[in-house]
């Protein structure tokens, strides 16, 4: 364990060298944060732990400001990859469709703000872009596999609509999901060496 006088120095300056060596417990509020906090609670208010799980088992809760959940080292941080693979399934299998991003934040066990930033650094982009890519995705797939009316793909696909449907088709694809099945319908069929037949 580091010595009082060590932690209390790193805390005071936000080392950030220490963020998930040590926590500190304030007496005075029954929080506990990282070194890098930018709360400031006077020295003989805090205690030092050397895990979240000790603080909390002392009756410490963690700091909304920064996050000690989240910490180098923490289950959490070591996880973040786990914790978006988990939310992919989630919304492969319809968390997004009639459900919300705080839902799905719920059902991880994460804040919205969190999961929103985990999504940006392992992906590039949020929740709802990979929710609505994964509904046009199904579509396509049902557009050109099945004879299944617009009405039903739409529904199936997880849109909560036939207009959101066809919005966010033209929107993606430049054109309406009937516009695709036509030209899928049209489109001839070549031989082995290439001639067309049934053209025009």
């Amino acid at each position: 364990m580091l010595d009082f006088k060590t932690c209390d120095e790193a805390r005071r300056e936000r080392n950030p060298v220490y963020d998930g060596r040590f926590f500190t417990a304030v007496t005075t509020t029954g929080i506990y944060c990282r070194p890098i906090c930018p709360a400031q609670p006077l020295s003989r208010n805090v205690r030092f732990y050397l895990s979240a799980a000790a603080a909390e088992r002392d009756g410490f809760r963690p700091c909304f400001r920064c996050r000690p959940e989240t910490a180098p080292f923490s289950p959490a941080w070591n996880g973040t990859r786990t914790t978006v693979g988990r939310a992919l399934k989630l919304i492969d299998a319809g968390a997004l469709d009639d459900g919300s991003v705080e839902q799905l934040a719920g059902k991880l066990g994460v804040g919205v703000r969190h999961l929103s930033r985990l999504f940006q650094a392992h992906l590039g982009t949020s929740p709802t872009a990979v929710a609505r890519t994964r509904r046009l995705q199904r579509a396509k797939r049902l557009l050109d596999s099945t004879g299944l009316s617009m009405t039903e793909i739409a529904a199936r696909s997880g849109f909560s609509s036939i207009r959101s449907f066809n919005a966010t088709f033209v929107e993606v694809y430049g054109r309406p999901p009937s516009a695709v099945r036509v030209g899928r319908k049209r489109a001839p069929f070549r031989q082995r060496d290439g001639r067309a037949i049934g053209a025009g």
